[in-house]
């Protein structure tokens, strides 16, 4: 089987194309991104694609699949450029699987496409995928959701699976979350767990997470199961909620209005101080709780490890300023004193 993976160089991606290249049934990876790592990957061969202008039909010829996993989460201060690689960029990866007749596609949606729903019970993949509108990742999801309707219809002999994940995590990808949703301007040391004192505690504030290679265990079975298709929740047990995150750090609760923490989101990010605007929070807050019983039903999918676990090694991560060896995670590409960084404005152009 020959395996195309699109944005194979980030969070999710360096997981991804590992767990295919180790699969016996996987005899090809080919990891496309637009910057592509200076070194090798046992099993895989990288190759530069930038899904807004790159020829993709001819990049995915001879493929038994496609998972496409290319996203932009900055710059945050430019909708058209996050909505041509997001949005525009999806629709002419659809096109180009059409094209060079691939017959299977998975794509990385998200928790973040579904619509506003409840935090004391779990949802099935049949929940609403409108999104939040006040976020322009959720908005975005939704839309690709949209087009990936249209395109099931148009396209009935490719087998379309949509993962839905919850917050993905592990200690390689420390630096680019940083470097993507808290900016230049937070210290290592805040870090530490005497540092992370106190957690907010706020109405609706209950999120699911998952580690990232555990999400890529995901990404294998959907590519090489012959049974997989539609959508799968993937999220790992237990839901982070304040009781949860307080136990885990050995922190205490503060009582926090979430009208007050969007309101300090909204100014710094204005003040160009972290490049997060508010929207992530409104999708927070709003998104419902997911059961991944579809999932561990179909496919026999098992997360190795619980949530609180992936949110402690990610936090180490944070710490220890820790990365790999692929553009976006490299914590060597934000320069000294975090100088490149700086130069995107945190968030008003490309990193």
């Amino acid at each position: 089987m020959r395996v195309v993976v699109v944005g194979a160089t980030g969070n999710v991606g360096t997981s991804v194309v590992r767990a295919l290249a180790a699969d016996s049934d996987v005899n090809e990876v080919i990891g496309a991104a637009r910057r592509v790592p200076e070194f090798s990957e046992p099993g895989v061969s990288w190759r530069a694609a930038d899904i807004t202008h790159s020829d993709l039909a001819e990049l995915f010829s001879g493929a038994d699949a496609v998972v496409h996993l290319a996203w932009a989460i900055q710059p945050s201060r430019d909708a058209d450029a996050l909505r041509a690689t997001n949005v525009l960029g999806s629709e002419r990866v659809l096109d180009g699987v059409s094209k060079a007749g691939v017959p299977r596609l998975v794509y990385a949606s998200s928790v973040g496409a579904y619509s506003p729903g409840p935090k004391d019970r779990a949802v099935d993949e049949a929940w609403p995928t409108d999104g939040i509108e006040t976020s322009f990742y959720s908005r975005h999801k939704a839309e690709v959701e949209s087009l990936l309707d249209e395109f099931e219809t148009g396209q009935p002999g490719v087998r379309v699976v949509r993962l839905r994940p919850g917050l993905i995590f592990k200690r390689e990808a420390a630096t680019e979350i940083r470097r993507l949703f808290l900016g230049p301007f937070v210290p290592r040391i805040a870090f530490h767990r005497r540092a992370l004192f106190a957690i907010p505690d706020v109405e609706r504030l209950r999120f699911q997470a998952v580690h990232s290679d555990d999400v890529a265990e995901a990404y294998r079975l959907a590519v090489t199961h012959e049974e997989a298709q539609g959508a799968y929740n993937v999220a790992a047990e237990p839901v982070l909620d304040p009781d949860a995150l307080a136990e885990a750090l050995d922190a205490r609760k503060i009582a926090v209005s979430s009208r007050v923490l969007r309101g300090l989101a909204a100014a710094t990010w204005r003040a160009r101080l972290q490049p997060t605007p508010e929207g992530w929070l409104d999708m927070a807050l709003g998104v419902p709780i997911m059961s991944s019983a579809k999932i561990r039903n179909e496919l026999g999918w098992e997360p190795r490890r619980d949530a609180q676990e992936t949110l402690l090694e990610l936090l180490a991560g944070l710490r220890d300023g820790a990365g790999h060896r692929t553009p976006p995670l490299d914590p060597a590409s934000s320069g000294p004193l975090r100088i490149q960084e700086l130069k995107t404005g945190i968030g008003a152009r490309a990193y």
